[in-house]
């Protein structure tokens, strides 16, 4: 799909909406694969993985743009989201936060004068393609800090950003939709982080963009490429199999508007992007791969420690997992492998980690960036240690070349919940089964 698509005599215009730090994470690497990135003249930078948070335009408390007037729909301005704070314990300490994103200078578009691209929170980037991400802000609050640091990242890149508070209040969706429309009939292309939110697919009602783009959402795209394929309504997979419920009966209709119009057709474009094992493609839908090229030359490589880290799961906040069960597997497999971090996902829970830290003597670390650039900063376990998720797809492509190696282990189905999916035993084994370049472990009990 060419980035430059769109009505002849104008550049194209681009709406990515991304709602989770990865989700954003890939929109820059689907950016830089298209030549979206800039090629301007950059200030001076400092070593990758070390330093102070970038140097370009910071976020303001409230999210937007610094020093620039805030967009209809921008939420009011609010104290910057702390990491939420684990009880001390005894043993290794929690760490803090790793530092968020490594000194470099604001990168412009070529030919911009750069007060006024500060000014104006340019987002015209080298080939005249115009590209704008909106975050759709969630209530979370690890989520929300890690998106900031991610929005501070795009903007150092050259890229608009523009914060919209969507769930702040009972007024605030039709804030955000009604000042998204006229953008959003402006579009020539619509890049979207996830298909199954609600939010997306009634922003999907309104566009009239010719080329729509899927962009990683990490195990979540395998099943939406599935059920586009076989014309199913959009549904995540450790939800299917459940009645709907009220709710999913009243936007059933907005729902299925989503899903025609993320089927190809003579009048519409759709490509996926992804670092996925994507089968059973749809008939028009172009995958292209993500291989992580913008990490790789971003950050990196990092220094490598003998020991291993561990990557946790949020399958105990989302039903799936037991939590008495994944407490003990994680104890038996930081023991079985000399694991001496835990790198927390951002919807873990904060009384599992207390949990965690206090029975298992792991180090907790919080992360304010997605774990594919964490890595990549270092310092990294030689070994890394996950349960089937996103992960063990993404990090291998994010590590390549570095000697690390990345091992998964198996969910048993005895750690299941009663109310889990009937097709999470299968869906789970699926991700572990179909990821490349990576050790799969037989056990978790003690050698």
């Amino acid at each position: 799909m060419s980035p430059r698509a769109g009505q002849a005599g104008h550049p194209a215009r681009t709406l990515a909406f991304v709602e989770s730090p990865v989700q954003l994470l890939n929109v820059l690497e689907w950016a830089h694969l298209h030549g979206l990135h800039d090629t301007g003249p950059s200030g001076p930078t400092g070593p990758s993985g070390s330093g102070r948070p970038g140097s370009g335009v910071p976020l303001d408390p409230g999210g937007g743009d610094a020093g620039v007037p805030g967009g209809p729909g921008s939420g009011p301005a609010e104290a910057a989201v702390p990491t939420p704070a684990l009880p001390a314990q005894p043993g290794p300490a929690h760490a803090a936060p790793v530092p968020a994103v490594p000194a470099q200078g604001r990168r412009l578009p070529a030919g911009a004068v750069a007060a006024g691209a500060v000014a104006g929170g340019a987002g015209v980037v080298a080939g005249g393609a115009e590209l704008t991400v909106v975050v759709l802000s969630p209530t979370d609050p690890m989520t929300r800090g890690q998106l900031r640091r991610m929005a501070d990242l795009a903007r150092d890149e050259g890229y608009r950003v523009r914060w919209e508070e969507a769930r702040g209040g009972t007024t605030a969706p039709f804030h955000t939709i009604g000042g998204l429309a006229g953008s959003l009939r402006r579009a020539d292309r619509i890049v979207m982080g996830d298909p199954f939110s609600r939010y997306v697919q009634l922003l999907l009602t309104i566009t009239r963009a010719r080329d729509l783009v899927v962009v990683d959402d990490g195990t979540a795209t395998m099943e939406f490429v599935a059920q586009l394929a076989r014309g199913e309504r959009l549904v995540r997979w450790h939800r299917k199999g459940g009645r709907p419920g009220a709710r999913d009966l009243l936007f059933a209709p907005v729902s299925s508007s989503a899903r025609r119009r993320l089927t190809p057709s003579d009048r519409r474009r759709v490509e996926v992007f992804s670092s996925m094992p994507v089968t059973d493609i749809p008939d028009g839908v172009t995958v292209t791969a993500n291989d992580f090229a913008f990490t790789r030359a971003r950050f990196g490589p990092p220094r490598i420690t003998q020991s291993a880290d561990l990557v946790g799961t949020s399958l105990v906040e989302t039903g799936v997992v037991d939590g008495d069960r994944y407490v003990e597997a994680v104890r038996n497999l930081a023991k079985a492998h000399g694991a001496t971090r835990y790198f927390a996902h951002r919807r873990e829970s904060a009384e599992k980690l207390h949990r965690l830290a206090a029975e298992t003597g792991l180090e907790i670390v919080r992360p304010d960036l997605p774990l594919e650039l964490i890595a990549r900063r270092g310092p990294i376990g030689r070994t890394i240690l996950s349960f089937p998720s996103t992960v063990v797809h993404t990090l291998p492509l994010a590590l390549a070349g570095t000697g690390v190696r990345v091992a998964v282990c198996d969910i048993d189905p005895t750690w299941l919940t009663d109310s889990a999916s009937p097709r999470a035993q299968g869906f789970l084994s699926g991700v572990t089964g179909t990821a490349r370049d990576v050790h799969r472990l037989a056990a978790v009990s003690p050698a």
